[in-house]
């Protein structure tokens, strides 16, 4: 699929070629630094983009072995809360402050499921218990502010769960939390995909998250994903320079205490004018004249771990991994 952006001053190429595709009862993380396209993605398969500006040039989202692509936003209603769900990113302005909390999870269950507002709460409140909302009877009549970050994060699981969707799309679900919540939130994910059998798309740039979620990872980087693979194999071995980078950039607590933390030279390319070749030429150590005119192809590699990096071309000098990259694997061995 690829999407773009029709503003005033042009075209911003926000999502290019992207392909993936989700199991049941799986976790699929997609990572990258923030601007890459992540969210800007998984809204398109929720078709929640202003549209215009946004607007899917080319390809198709596949859902059961149907395009949902040409249909109209109130045929797409049927599908969202439904089929797919979404659990947004900032829970401090992501719910209604005029509405109580029962009011907005009921909505959901009673325009999808067709029963009466006293069936809707008996809905709501299961799904609140279940997602470790204390006294559901009473926070079911108490309004957002009342909560702390963590509990509106629950309130907005308790929102995307209530219909049991088969897709459940996670964007940057423990920002802004303590690392206590995010471990409870991140254990209740894993807890409700084991119990309804839902696949879940997380969308993050915390590898510490993906570690511990994700059964498969897609990293994305200007617009593009560039590599693919279950998690073992990108956190292992890794194949593209980009990855390379990240995982070298995060803290080492085993690190000398003066010692400089790993950064990204450079900056992103500007999406109003994508660079022709591979998009991580210009911040690439190992840039070869090929990177900057032309897209690499994907190269396969085993148990369908893919990278799209000329290294990997037969005319390509093998590429060496960073040393830090070696310590790393070492420390999550």
């Amino acid at each position: 699929m690829s999407a773009s952006f029709f503003i005033h001053v042009g075209e911003i190429f926000a999502v290019r070629n992207v392909s993936f595709y989700l199991n049941r009862n799986e976790t699929l993380a997609i990572v990258g630094e923030s601007g890459c396209g992540k969210t800007v993605t998984v809204k398109s398969i929720m078709r929640i983009n202003p549209e215009p500006p946004f607007k899917i040039k080319e390809g198709n989202i596949l859902y059961n072995d149907s395009d949902i692509v040409p249909l109209t936003n109130k045929e797409m209603q049927a599908f969202r809360g439904k089929e797919f769900a979404m659990i947004f990113q900032d829970p401090m302005t992501c719910l209604n402050p005029t509405m109580k909390v029962g009011k907005q999870i009921t909505e959901g269950i009673i325009k999808h499921q067709k029963t009466s507002f006293y069936e809707a709460k008996e809905i709501a409140l299961d799904t609140m218990r279940i997602c470790g909302i204390a006294d559901p009877e009473k926070s079911f009549n108490r309004y957002p502010h009342t909560y702390s970050g963590g509990m509106r994060q629950r309130i907005m699981i308790s929102m995307a769960l209530c219909c049991k969707p088969k897709i459940l799309i996670a964007d940057e679900p423990t920002t802004a939390l303590d690392v206590t919540m995010q471990a409870q939130i991140l254990e209740l994910m894993n807890g409700l995909k084991k119990q309804t059998d839902a696949g879940i798309l997380l969308i993050t740039h915390d590898l510490g998250v993906v570690a511990r979620m994700a059964d498969r990872i897609a990293v994305m980087y200007a617009g593009e994903i560039i590599e693919t693979g279950n998690s073992r194999d990108v956190f292992y071995s890794p194949k593209h320079p980009y990855t390379w980078c990240l995982l070298a950039s995060m803290p080492d607590a085993t690190q000398h205490k003066g010692r400089e933390l790993t950064a990204i030279p450079g900056a992103p390319p500007d999406l109003f004018m994508p660079p022709p070749g591979c998009a991580f030429a210009a911040r690439c150590t190992h840039c070869m004249p090929v990177c900057k005119k032309i897209p690499p192809p994907e190269y396969n590699f085993e148990g369908n771990h893919i990278s799209r990096c000329w290294l990997y071309d037969a005319r390509a000098k093998k590429p060496e991994p960073p040393k830090i990259r070696r310590k790393l694997e070492e420390k999550i061995a």
